[in-house]
């Protein structure tokens, strides 16, 4: 008897897109009625690092829309991201973006 030779078989996937999935997650934050609109301002610039038009635009955002998404990457990066804005006073969730 003769054993059956092998045979190679091109992966489907490569690691890379198993550790990074296709679709990130983003973090949102939320209109609410307490915090002011330069405030918000000033949390999107000092701790996302936008420049001052940058962080007006997407505080702008949630002011009049109730929402804006400020960040996206991986759902370990967008958690952290969600806790600071909750230590900052400001309402965050995140999400898988579709």
């Amino acid at each position: 008897m003769s054993a059956p030779s092998p045979v190679e078989v091109e992966p489907t996937t490569t690691p890379d897109e198993l550790l990074s999935p296709a679709t990130p997650w983003v973090t949102i934050v939320w209109n609410d009625p307490v915090n002011l609109m330069s405030y918000v301002a000033y949390v999107f610039r000092s701790y996302f690092g936008y420049s001052k038009k940058k962080a007006e635009k997407l505080m702008m955002q949630v002011h009049e829309e109730g929402r804006s998404v400020v960040s996206a990457g991986s759902r370990e990066e967008m958690e952290r991201d969600v806790q600071a804005m909750h230590e900052y006073g400001l309402w965050a969730t995140m999400q898988k973006d579709d």
